[in-house]
């Protein structure tokens, strides 16, 4: 699978309430497909549907122990969602910084204007 394919199957992943929800039970430890459905209103089949979706994205793991088949959570497929969405955090703090920083402007020329008593409207200024 690509990183780009590897993406779009992890949030699809998670674009799912119950899987999310799966996921945060199996961050506290290994579990059954039977443990996993408890809290659920729905059948092992469908908890078994939504595993593999989950498999299939990389996000959970299933080992064999015994006549048990635990599930895991796979931290790998996690870290490049939020590797991926830090880079457009920081797209979005950079620009928000700059917005600050226009406002903190507008702002100064806005008190210094009523300050000489030339308030003028800024919404009709030209650059």
């Amino acid at each position: 699978m690509t990183p780009s394919e590897r993406l779009d199957a992890t949030f699809a992943a998670l674009a799912d309430p119950t899987r999310r929800a799966i996921l945060a039970r199996l961050a506290l430890g290994d579990a059954s497909v039977l443990e996993l459905a408890e809290p659920f209103a729905m059948s092992q089949p469908a908890v078994s549907k939504h595993l593999k979706v989950l498999e299939r994205a990389g996000l959970v793991s299933r080992s064999r122990d015994a006549q048990r088949r635990p599930c895991r959570i796979e931290i790998d497929p996690l870290a490049e969602a939020t590797d991926w969405l830090k880079e457009y955090r920081k797209l979005w703090e950079a620009n928000f910084s700059r917005l600050d920083t226009l406002l903190e402007e507008l702002k100064a020329e806005a008190a210094a204007q009523a300050s000489t008593g030339h308030l003028t409207d800024l919404t009709t200024k030209e650059d």
